[in-house]
């Protein structure tokens, strides 16, 4: 079975977009502190939630409701300065939080349950299909081809897919198809030997989908990408009062109606722990294949910061990404990500490792000191993420050198062997971990 490319309409705004962004995200602790997940920091300069709306804002889906619910104020700020869109525009943003309403306090209990609660809201709008997103996943899709494909095959639901290997399966709901890409069988998160193999590819589709390891079992994959008539999201909402689109809605949705899968072909990734999200980041240095942040047709979009372009003193810089406003001073910076605003002292060398920048200069706590959130001289940091507002005093290593795979303590943690320094911290000079 081959996949169609479907060319993009002109014009779709009769679709919405709905971003999934509320998760409390305790897996990326200690990075969700102070924040929601969708509003970490990646790249060295956007956050997360800037792809899917990057995202649909390409595809010509103007029409976008965030929702959000955990530290949510910072994440709506963020929207708000960046994404100035307007119904004179021909789109517009909603934002949507829990909130106290007239018979009870609001507060949702899972994605399926977010999309209810604020049914009200959503359907103000003649819309036609609504597209779910999640807050936090990589990919560059084009989502108006998806859009097409769901109005040529008439379909009820249609499920974004792609292929996975063996090792990626369990965390993922998976698929089978027929031949008309319509869905026969799903299941979410399957752990079993017997419930995989009921999934693995046959040959033959891996061959007309080009996968190269024919050896190795691969499976089709559901990214948690929706697209939804309207009326049918309505209907199933009221009938299934379950928590979860992956866990509830889609597989009682499945025994009804017609539902098809949309065949993705290119990078995607969920950013669910703190080892995804090092992944995702160091394969940016490595020029691998990741999320594309270098068309120009098809930007992803952030926040302005009106920065000066980085400045270099004696620095080598090795396979790195540096960011606007960064000051570097007789520095050795090795396969690492160099956020907005960061200042790295003399002598200092940092390997593997991912700086998320500054939201300032100086800490504005202690402007009488002028206390500057840097990096100090003669630091060494391997294989470590530097969280926002971070001051590192001089002759600091953090190298892990007890290689510990997880440990928690006063503004440091590790997470699968990756050392995170938390917002807000003050390392000591002379300190060692």
């Amino acid at each position: 079975m081959v996949f169609p490319i479907y060319p993009a309409p002109e014009t779709i705004n009769r679709v919405a977009c709905i971003i999934l962004a509320g998760g409390q995200g305790s897996r990326l602790y200690p990075l969700t502190l102070k924040r929601c997940k969708p509003a970490v920091r990646f790249g060295g300069r956007y956050r997360l939630i800037d792809i899917p709306i990057s995202n649909s804002l390409n595809s010509n889906i103007n029409h976008i409701f965030v929702i959000s619910q955990y530290f949510s104020s910072g994440l709506n700020n963020h929207i708000k300065k960046t994404y100035p869109l307007d119904p004179f525009q021909g789109g517009l943003i909603t934002l949507l939080s829990p909130e106290e309403r007239k018979k009870e306090k609001i507060w949702y209990k899972g994605t399926a349950d977010a999309v209810r609660k604020n049914i009200e809201a959503l359907t103000q709008f003649p819309f036609d299909f609504f597209i779910i997103l999640s807050g936090d996943q990589l990919y560059n899709m084009d989502l108006s081809a998806m859009v097409a494909f769901a109005r040529e095959k008439d379909a009820d639901l249609t499920i974004a897919s792609l292929p996975v290997p063996k090792s990626e399966a369990p965390r993922l709901g998976l698929l089978n198809i027929d031949d008309e890409a319509t869905i026969c069988d799903f299941y979410e998160k399957p752990q079993s030997s017997e419930i995989l193999n009921r999934f693995s590819m046959t040959d033959a589709f891996k061959h007309t989908q080009n996968i190269a390891s024919k050896d190795e079992p691969y499976f089709l994959a559901s990214m948690g990408i929706y697209i939804f008539k309207r009326n049918v999201l309505i209907d199933l909402l009221k009938k299934d009062l379950g928590e979860d689109f992956g866990k509830h809605l889609i597989p009682f949705k499945l025994k009804s109606g017609k539902s098809c899968a949309f065949l993705h072909q290119g990078y995607w990734e969920d950013i669910g722990t703190i080892s995804s999200f090092y992944k995702a980041n160091m394969s940016l240095t490595a020029g691998q294949l990741g999320v594309n942040f270098y068309d120009e047709a098809l930007p992803i979009y952030t926040h302005a910061h009106h920065l000066p372009g980085a400045r270099f003193f004696h620095a080598s810089i090795i396979d790195s990404i540096i960011c606007d406003g960064c000051v570097i001073k007789k520095a050795q910076i090795e396969r690492s990500i160099i956020g907005i605003r960061s200042i790295i002292d003399e002598n200092s060398v940092i390997r593997n490792s991912i700086l998320l920048g500054n939201e300032s200069y100086l800490n504005p706590r202690d402007l009488k000191e002028k206390k500057a959130f840097k990096i100090g001289k003669n630091v060494l940091i391997e294989k470590a993420i530097i969280d926002e507002n971070v001051i590192i005093g001089n002759n600091v290593k953090l190298i892990n050198e007890k290689h510990l795979t997880y440990y928690d303590g006063d503004g440091i943690s590790i997470r699968d062997g990756v050392i995170i320094i938390s917002s807000g911290t003050e390392i000591p000079d002379n300190f060692t971990f």
